[in-house]
């Protein structure tokens, strides 16, 4: 039992991760999202990605377009997602979505990796309530 309308906190799903990030917050840069959520999608798109490019591998050297333009599009299509599931991470932990940028940064972009391997701020922070997924 926990704060979360007084029964047990859902527990975050890989599908829910996904579903979570394509339908219901595919641009929604706010509120919080829960380290499930983040590291689950962020898995679930890299593994995704690499099976395209696995699939895609033997038809590289035909000259046809296809075989490039496909990755670039799937990758295109998840960096909005990707961006903002990683800035309402950020802001699970009470950081605003502009140290995103210190990614960018060689070497201390790694702080980056610090930041999204917190655990969550309790309770309600400038961003929002905790997700409820972290209500154990």
């Amino acid at each position: 039992m926990n704060e979360w309308n007084g029964t047990q906190a859902p527990e975050m799903t890989w599908t829910g991760a996904i579903k979570r990030c394509l339908q219901e917050k595919y641009a929604d840069f706010n509120g919080r999202a829960s380290r499930a959520e983040f590291w689950k999608f962020t898995i679930s798109c890299w593994l995704f990605n690499s099976l395209v490019q696995i699939l895609l591998g033997p038809f590289a050297g035909d000259g046809s377009a296809a075989v490039e333009t496909i990755p670039a599009l799937i990758s295109l299509a998840l960096l909005l997602p990707s961006l903002a599931v990683g800035v309402r991470r950020l802001h699970d932990t009470g950081r605003t979505g502009w140290w995103l940028l210190i990614g960018l940064v060689p070497i201390i972009g790694l702080y980056l990796l610090y930041c999204y391997l917190q655990g969550s701020q309790s309770g309600v922070n400038k961003y929002g309530p905790q997700p409820p997924e972290t209500l154990a």
